[in-house]
């Protein structure tokens, strides 16, 4: 007997802890971006941005039913649970996308509509139905989804792609392997009961901690790209450099540790703790720096 869904089970949909980092990177890439928007439009185009990333998450939990009751973490989601029907989520993803598109467009202009449209594709049916079921570098090409928000937020204001906002782009891309490859570490068994060829189950635990070194260090010079073409100040520069050296650091340990050294999973619980501070501070930094600029 299937139970009754209230509006909790919806709001699960949207999975609100991630959707808060992309609200925020994209408010952040509004904040940032030159130029000035009206503040009726501003607050649209960020809630077209959170409507977009509801939807494409609830899309996401409608394909991924049957894996996420395979899985601990997730087995406690609405679907899983019986809670609410496969295909009210469904609908309620396409209508939650649908939405934000079209008011995207209307409010604001087509280009930034656009881009929000192929970020919702590019979750919920590249990363999600495609990349992530077949190829243990999904969390790597899939990273683009969740790198979109500041593009956007950015786009709205200006109406054109420059070279910030694509490296804002970048940032989010090259921090997702090292970030979701931190989890990947820890639940990696309920990856493989489900059958999710993530990195640590296809390639093991060592070779997912070079590649986590790896991106660690690829990210530090990319994060200062913007302060080096002069798109922001000292103030963003400085942080994304005590952030991101940090951010290697604490890969360091992940990178090179063997079974048996300690705490089981500590080092790369640290790092993925630290890996959703980061980009809170860092893109903080980018909106400070901005503002004393201005």
């Amino acid at each position: 007997m299937q139970l009754p869904a209230d509006w909790r089970d919806f709001l699960a949909l949207t999975k609100p802890r991630v959707m808060s980092l992309v609200v925020f990177t994209g408010l952040c890439g509004l904040l940032a971006a030159p130029g000035h928007i009206n503040p009726v439009l501003g607050f649209t185009a960020i809630l077209c941005i959170a409507l977009g990333a509801g939807g494409a998450a609830a899309l996401n939990q409608w394909w991924e039913a049957d894996i996420d009751a395979l899985m601990k973490r997730t087995a406690r989601r609405p679907l899983p649970t019986g809670r609410m029907a496969r295909t009210d989520a469904r609908d309620f993803g396409i209508a939650l996308s649908c939405a934000s598109v079209g008011i995207m467009g209307l409010a604001i202009h087509w280009l930034a509509a656009v881009v929000l449209a192929i970020s919702i594709v590019y979750y919920a049916v590249v990363y999600t139905i495609w990349l992530k079921p077949r190829t243990p570098q999904n969390i790597v090409i899939g990273g683009g989804a969740g790198a979109f928000p500041p593009l956007i937020g950015w786009i709205a204001v200006t109406g054109e792609v420059t070279a910030m906002p694509v490296l804002l782009f970048a940032i989010i891309f090259l921090w997702t392997p090292p970030h979701f490859w931190a989890l990947a570490l820890f639940v990696r068994t309920d990856y493989a009961n489900a059958g999710i060829p993530m990195l640590p189950v296809v390639a093991g635990q060592a070779a997912t901690r070079r590649q986590i070194l790896l991106y660690s260090l690829v990210l530090l010079p990319v994060t200062l790209a913007p302060w080096a073409i002069g798109g922001t100040g000292a103030i963003y520069g400085l942080a994304a450099l005590a952030l991101s050296a940090l951010f290697v650091v604490l890969a360091l340990p992940v990178a090179f540790r063997r079974s048996g050294d300690g705490d089981p999973m500590r080092p790369e619980k640290r790092l993925f703790g630290y890996s959703v501070l980061y980009l809170f501070a860092l893109f903080g930094a980018l909106v400070v720096d901005r503002m004393v600029l201005a």
